[in-house]
């Protein structure tokens, strides 16, 4: 999506000026003791203060995770929190819920708003301008806000003396000392970027400005809120950084382990289904679930090309990994099931093709079914089907996975040749990286070009190319590994028979 010229930014601030002042109708009816005894019951409930004040922004139920947040940053008047909360979760916006709250009841005096850039801070510090100026709720209960000759988009101070700052990084923080007040206040909103994520030294700059110009601009006797909402683009950005220092890091995600909504109250899972579907695995991660995915640390990329005729393989196996969730969510953090096709050629391994998602452990059965009817198809005689079943899965493997299998198989009318594999595997980074990554730098793996079109994978493809030792979804590449390393056993075990055999006929 291309930047909004000014002018079109402009004509949506005066359209949600508008808004604002019709979103907060007043009862010109209501007496003064009534006035005084609502304005003291709200404040003794933020929620239902934020509700009433700021009905534009309180568009839905809050989630746990907002009102834990908010009790912290109220009870806590010296705080430092960083926020990586997804897209939609409102970080922003209770964030200026929480601050005009503070500020409107005379908690809070002198507030900076921080950016990646000047234009940027005063662009997020608009609301807050545009709700003093037009909100009639809050002008009929704590007066008029707006002054004048001191009231500008990146710079404006209340009639009650509360002074607005925008700041980008890198600017000099000096001058935002209001009479004695010290700045009281400081948000920090966006101030990653990804082209500066991609250079170690401008985010160390970055950082050091953070902690040597900006923070000392506080007072030292006088309580500082800092909170910084940003999600976590990078492995080492901004946000990383300062969450070393910060009271919390709170992570939360569009979806929880469990692959549900977070905040089922505003994004149900049908419209994360349908958000996550028109992006890439990558951007889904990094947007949505704080997992930055780096390109190329193992695989700079996959290899696609034909394949030979599955019966022509020397090795052909069925390699799945069931993991132990039960969730039939897409994009989530949870683990991601997995059934992969491989063969072996003329020393080359060819992935066919694989099933990888978050999905249920029936819909893992039929994925096992749906392979061997593969095997069929492709005339393979000799058919075989490995089940990751290490001492950690067995009881999973044992009194859910098996369970649904012999119920399919009694639905089929036969049996799948299955053989759990009980390898007590290593770090799953390492057997990646020290199994696969020579094989795919040689181009000896191989992902079937037929197959490219096909989500799951995709999916693959994106697992392979996001490999790291910090990468948090690698189970694809793991399912691959697991299939990978039984075949070049089989094939060790062959050639130590062919020569066994070979030298105990010999005659001497």
């Amino acid at each position: 999506m291309g930047k909004k010229s000014d002018k079109a930014f402009l004509a949506e601030w005066e359209e949600f000026k508008e808004n604002e002042y019709k979103a907060t109708p007043i009862d010109l009816d209501e007496t003064e003791i009534d006035k005084q005894k609502r304005i003291e019951d709200l404040e003794k409930n933020p929620e239902q203060w934020f509700k009433y004040y700021l009905p534009n922004f309180y568009t839905s139920e809050p989630a746990p995770f907002h009102i834990r947040a908010t009790k912290r940053v109220l009870r806590n008047s010296e705080w430092y929190e960083v926020r990586s909360w997804s897209r939609e979760l409102a970080k922003s916006g209770r964030t200026m819920m929480e601050v005009l709250y503070l500020v409107l009841t005379g908690e809070k005096k002198n507030v900076l708003m921080v950016s990646s850039s000047y234009d940027n801070a005063e662009r997020l510090l608009l609301p807050y301008k545009t709700i003093l100026e037009k909100n009639s709720r809050i002008i009929n209960d704590y007066g008029e806000q707006e002054s004048i000759g001191k009231w500008e988009s990146g710079e404006f101070t209340t009639r009650k003396g509360v002074v607005f700052r925008a700041l980008g990084a890198g600017q000099s923080p000096r001058g935002t000392r209001k009479d004695e007040v010290r700045p009281d206040v400081i948000l920090i909103d966006d101030i990653d970027t990804d082209e500066e994520c991609r250079n170690k030294d401008r985010i160390k700059a970055k950082v050091k400005w953070i902690e040597e110009a900006l923070i000392p601009t506080r007072s030292i006797s006088n309580d500082l809120l800092l909170i910084a909402c940003g999600n976590i683009i990078a492995k080492f950005c901004c946000i990383t950084e300062m969450a070393k220092k910060a009271d919390i890091h709170e992570i939360i995600n569009v979806r929880d382990k469990d692959g549900k909504s977070t905040w089922p109250q505003k994004n149900s899972e049908e419209r994360i289904d349908r958000v996550l579907s028109k992006i890439s695995h990558n951007s889904a991660q990094k947007e949505y679930f704080n997992n930055p995915i780096t390109e190329g640390d193992v695989f700079k990329e996959v290899y696609w090309d034909k394949v030979p005729p599955l019966h022509t393989c020397s090795e052909i196996l069925v390699y799945a990994d069931p993991s132990t969730s039960n969730k039939d969510k897409r994009g989530g953090s949870a683990s991601h099931k997995n059934v992969s096709i491989i063969g072996y050629k003329n020393l080359k391994f060819y992935v066919y093709t694989c099933f990888l998602d978050q999905t249920s452990n029936a819909k893992f059965v039929d994925w096992l079914f749906e392979a061997y009817q593969y095997l069929r198809e492709k005339k393979v005689d000799t058919k075989r089907i490995y089940i990751e079943n290490n001492s950690l899965q067995d009881p999973h493997y044992q009194q859910v996975l098996l369970p649904i299998i012999y119920q399919k198989q009694n639905e089929k009318g036969y049996n799948l040749p299955i053989t759990p594999d009980t390898r007590n595997k290593p770090d799953k980074y390492f057997r990646i990286e020290g199994n696969l990554e020579p094989l795919n730098r040689l181009k000896k793996l191989i992902f079937n070009q037929a197959e490219k079109n096909n989500p799951h994978m995709q999916r693959m493809e994106d697992q392979m190319l996001g490999v790291s030792v910090n990468a948090k979804t690698m189970d694809g590449p793991d399912g691959i590994e697991g299939g990978v390393w039984i075949i070049q056993n089989r094939i060790v075990q062959k050639q130590s028979s062919y020569t066994v055999g070979y030298r105990s006929n010999r005659k001497y």
